[in-house]
């Protein structure tokens, strides 16, 4: 008996301690968090989630949207709010999002495209169509796989560090897709696709944009995983009133958001703790304020510090803030190729310019996505990394091939010499071969000119390129330049034309990534008359019309970060041309060379303030009177004919010798975003055999400064610079706007 009176006497000693340990197990509660999308708006989340670390509180799920999906999924992957805070910190967003690639990614052909025309359109079947996006996203995801490269092995969110989830639409359906599997840096770059910024993700067959479009602020998929409570942050605009609905985007977007805002009023509701930041004033594209947003963010989420204190002493077990050490450099065993129909192996290689197995810094690896990706030939590059037994890893690189084969490209310019110019170009790729490249500019304006090139590109082999060229333009010039001993007609200056047509064949191949080195054969016919004088009473005189047939070489390396005002880099152009041919107008030709080299160094000096000294020089090699190739130098520009040079100071065209050297340096202050000032000093001795007599080296004959204003626009640089020199009375004004061409 008293057996049983003491087994029941423990049975309910047990029942009593496990019924005190009940309520303590269920106040360890578990946290689901939901961040809404709002495009820059959603840089105040990170403010939020400092003050969530600092109390300690464990979140047990996460679900986002758009930006929220972005910085969610940093979250979750191991990132604390602090680490998030000094990442974005250390990011220029809009710079990022503008998908600008460096010159660096550009091959020599790559850089004289992108640095010539304005605009380029989709142009097939001789319709003209517009882009799917302002920006490929290329950089935004380069930047994303590289921050959760430490978990690209995941392929289930709920196994990351905090289980996650995203939303995003299927586009074709008009369908919620929530996206809880697979590659984590596709499905959050998906979830923040807006619509006409990025272009829309396919995943699984589907094609996605911005889960904002359906679902914004998904709590009841969160709630779905059995949390016990949730803290939302949300960073929608609400609506707006009359007073700022003066435009049609402003209405538009206003009727976009009715379902959204409308959707809000009973989710914020179904929000335990409910935080709103303060964004009046604030848009989707505000990146450029994202400090203060941070900043709100923080201060919304202190103003429910104590409902999140509350949370925090209910938690049993705590979050382990073990800072995310960022991967820098990656060990590639091999490269798979996905949906490259068109482009050849050793032509994706050759872009990515890095040779496996090798272990190369995840710098140079985006380095070599943003080759690819500047060829303009590919809409998405996407990547995933698949690890080995020896630790080294297998990326799958996944190509979508762009579709369209035809552009129609248009510029705009004016400079003191060409004077007014519009420029219509079209460009056809894939023509004879995958890799190849046909591009025909047709110039109208003051000067009628034309630019044809085609070029096939082999990569590290050697590619082969065609090029045609005509070029004219009329121009007053010193007597003396182009004096003839039959004809003396006691004028100071004489105006001129020139015109020049230029055709090309030749083969170049890249040297140890940086330089180009090329071979080739060229055919020009130069022509130059004026009308000024006459002779024999012809309406004209020519003082040359000859037909020239040179070989030639080259070697250029050109690491600028910027063509027109770099603040770093070094540029090294050399060429060499043998002319052995002439149809020789004048009766006095014989075989002679022109060698001709320039080099240049940029750097920056201190903030906002860079150097640039360049010195160039050239000579001519054979006993030949022929002197209309020689060099002469005057005036301000770029992409001068033959061996025209720039020399700030004088005029176009002012003085003229068969040999010169030139040295000149340049001050740039970029005061505000893409604003320049600068100051420009050059020298110069230029004549006869300068290099035989030493003159090249004595005191310099020409010296010109320049003081100079230049703004960035997206039709090329604007240039104003007013220029002068002791050794001529009358100054110097020099205006250009556009790309050169």
């Amino acid at each position: 008996m008293k057996k049983w009176i003491l087994i029941c006497i423990m049975i309910l000693s047990f029942s009593f301690v496990t019924a005190q340990e009940e309520p303590q197990k269920k106040q360890d509660l578990k946290v689901g968090l939901v961040l809404s999308g709002g495009g820059a708006k959603g840089l105040a989340h990170i403010g939020t989630l400092k003050v969530i670390d600092s109390l300690g509180i464990r979140i047990d799920y996460i679900g986002g949207t758009s930006m929220g999906a972005i910085i969610g999924s940093l979250y979750a992957s191991g990132y604390t709010g602090k680490q998030i805070d000094s990442i974005f910190k250390e990011t220029d967003l809009e710079l990022l999002i503008q998908d600008e690639l460096p010159r660096s990614a550009k091959t020599f052909y790559e850089k004289d495209d992108a640095e010539r025309y304005a605009i380029t359109l989709p142009f097939d079947k001789f319709s003209v169509s517009f882009p799917s996006s302002i920006s490929k996203g290329q950089n935004v995801y380069n930047l994303l796989a590289q921050l959760l490269l430490h978990v690209d092995h995941i392929d289930d969110f709920s196994k990351l560090p905090i289980p996650f989830l995203c939303i995003a639409s299927d586009i074709e359906k008009g369908e919620q897709v929530i996206l809880d599997k697979g590659y984590l840096p596709d499905a959050i770059t998906a979830s923040g696709a807006f619509p006409s910024l990025f272009e829309p993700v396919e995943i699984d067959e589907r094609l996605l944009i911005d889960g904002g479009v359906i679902n914004n602020y998904p709590i009841d998929e969160i709630k779905a995983k059995n949390v016990d409570i949730i803290i939302g942050v949300d960073v929608q605009d609400g609506l707006a009133d009359r007073q700022k609905l003066k435009s049609a985007m402003r209405i538009l977007s206003q009727i976009n958001n009715f379902r959204t805002i409308n959707d809000m009023k009973k989710k914020s509701k179904q929000t335990d703790i409910y935080i709103r930041p303060d964004i009046i004033g604030f848009s989707v594209i505000s990146f450029g304020r994202g400090r203060e947003l941070i900043k709100r963010g923080e201060k919304a989420g202190r103003n429910q510090l104590e409902a999140l204190k509350e949370i925090a002493e209910k938690q049993q077990e705590k979050r382990k803030l073990t800072p995310v050490i960022i991967k820098d450099s990656i060990h590639i065993n091999y490269v798979h190729l996905l949906g490259n129909e068109k482009y050849t192996r050793s032509y994706v290689s050759g872009k990515l310019r890095f040779k496996t197995p090798a272990k190369i810094s995840f710098k140079k690896f985006t380095e070599g996505i943003s080759n690819l990706a500047a060829t303009g030939n590919f809409t998405g590059i996407r990547y995933k990394t698949l690890k080995n037994e020896d630790d080294s890893e297998d990326v799958i690189l996944n190509l979508k091939e762009r579709p369209n084969t035809t552009f129609l490209r248009l510029a705009a310019h004016y400079d003191d010499v060409y004077k007014t110019a519009g420029l219509i170009n079209v460009t056809k790729k894939k023509i004879l071969f995958n890799n190849d490249v046909a591009s025909f500019d047709f110039i109208i304006g003051d000067n009628i000119r034309y630019n044809f090139e085609y070029y096939i590109d082999k990569g590290y082999y050697w590619s082969i390129g065609l090029k045609s060229r005509y070029n004219s333009f009329e121009k007053g010039i010193n007597y003396d330049l182009i004096s003839d001993e039959n004809i003396n007609p006691n004028l100071n200056r004489i105006d001129i034309e020139v015109s020049d047509f230029t055709n090309q064949l030749y083969a170049q191949t890249v040297v140890r990534e940086e330089f180009v080195f090329g071979i080739g054969a060229e055919y020009k016919r130069l022509k130059i008359v004026s009308k000024t004088i006459s002779q024999n009473n012809e309406e004209e005189t020519i003082f040359e019309k000859s037909d020239f047939v040179s070989a030639f070489g080259f070697l250029k390396l050109d690491t600028y970060d910027n063509k027109y005002f770099p603040s770093s880099g070094i540029f090294f152009s050399g060429n060499f041309n043998w002319y052995l041919l002439s149809s020789d107008y004048n009766k006095n030709f014989e075989p002679f060379s022109l060698a001709k080299a320039k080099i240049g160094y940029a750097t920056p000096l201190f903030s906002n303030i860079s150097l640039n000294i360049s010195s160039e020089g050239g000579f001519k090699l054979g006993d030949t009177p022929i002197n209309s190739l020689d060099f002469v130098l005057g005036g301000f520009g770029n992409n001068f004919i033959n061996n025209y040079t720039s020399f700030l100071g004088y005029d176009f065209l002012s003085f003229t010798g068969d040999s010169f050297v030139k040295g000149t340096i340049t001050l740039d202050y970029n005061f505000y975003d893409k604003h320049h000032v600068n100051l420009t000093a050059n020298y110069a001795n230029i004549g006869e055999n300068i290099f035989d007599n030493g003159e090249w080296f004595t005191t310099p004959n020409f010296n010109g400064y320049a003081l100079g204003y230049g703004l960035e626009t997206f039709f090329g640089p604007l240039q104003i610079k007013y220029a002068w020199t002791p050794d001529v009375d009358k100054d110097q004004l020099y205006f250009s706007i556009g790309f050169w061409f």
